[in-house]
């Protein structure tokens, strides 16, 4: 190909440097001279071509084979994402069983944890209610026995009076602080109870919720593989 090329150059030489003709844009060439570049020219072609075409044959060759590896290894990494695909699923599934299973286990734990509570809190208040009963009801006693003895006085018996009447306001004071004591107790403890119960739903839902995103995001890569094998 370079004899082809510098002919072709001899050629230009040749035309630009020939002699032209007055009152036209011809010249006057060699004739033995171009000639013999074009001789040059014609045997060099024939043997670049074939070279030529050698390479473009190579070339075709070397596609083909591309092309078939290429579909090769697409059936290749086609079958491995359907099986990574389905274990992904079966993988899926399980986490969503087990999810579902410990949620109903802790709901389950929840509720019992809430009755014990319940009872025990009941338990409780009845406890504080009986001895706030009690404590009233020695306290009354105590009251009127206190009464009585200083009625029988009669140089005490205004102050017996007075003291009787501060025993009893005494008495329903101690009585009602026991009561709101107890209240409160029972308010607090299934306040806390419920707090628990609601935290452990919210983990719960979160985790669900998680999956539920797990499962969409897959759904949504196989889709995409879908259309890039349509494609």
């Amino acid at each position: 190909m370079y004899r082809v090329f510098e002919a072709l150059d001899e050629l230009v030489t040749i035309a630009e440097e020939a002699r032209g003709l007055p009152m036209t844009t011809s010249c006057v060439v060699p004739r033995g001279d171009v000639l013999e570049l074009l001789d040059d020219i014609r045997e060099a072609i024939p043997g670049e071509l074939d070279d030529a075409q050698d390479v473009l044959d190579h070339r075709d060759k070397l596609v083909e084979d591309a092309a078939e590896e290429a579909a090769r290894t697409t059936e290749v990494a086609q079958v491995e994402a359907d099986r990574l695909l389905a274990e992904a699923r079966e993988q899926a599934q399980q986490m969503i069983a087990e999810a579902e299973h410990e949620a109903e286990r802790t709901v389950s734990r929840g509720r019992r944890e809430y009755a014990d509570l319940t009872d025990r809190a009941a338990a409780e208040a009845d406890r504080m209610t009986e001895a706030g009963r009690q404590s009233y009801e020695r306290a009354v006693a105590d009251g009127r026995a206190e009464q009585e003895r200083l009625v029988s006085e009669h140089e005490v018996t205004l102050a017996a009076r007075d003291e009787a009447g501060r025993l009893l306001d005494r008495a329903a004071e101690d009585a009602h602080q026991a009561r709101s004591d107890c209240d409160h107790y029972v308010d607090t403890a299934l306040a806390e109870f419920s707090d628990t119960l609601e935290s452990v739903l919210d983990t719960v839902g979160r985790h669900r919720h998680q999956l539920r995103l797990g499962q969409v995001g897959a759904g949504a890569r196989d889709d995409a593989g879908a259309e890039r094998a349509s494609a």
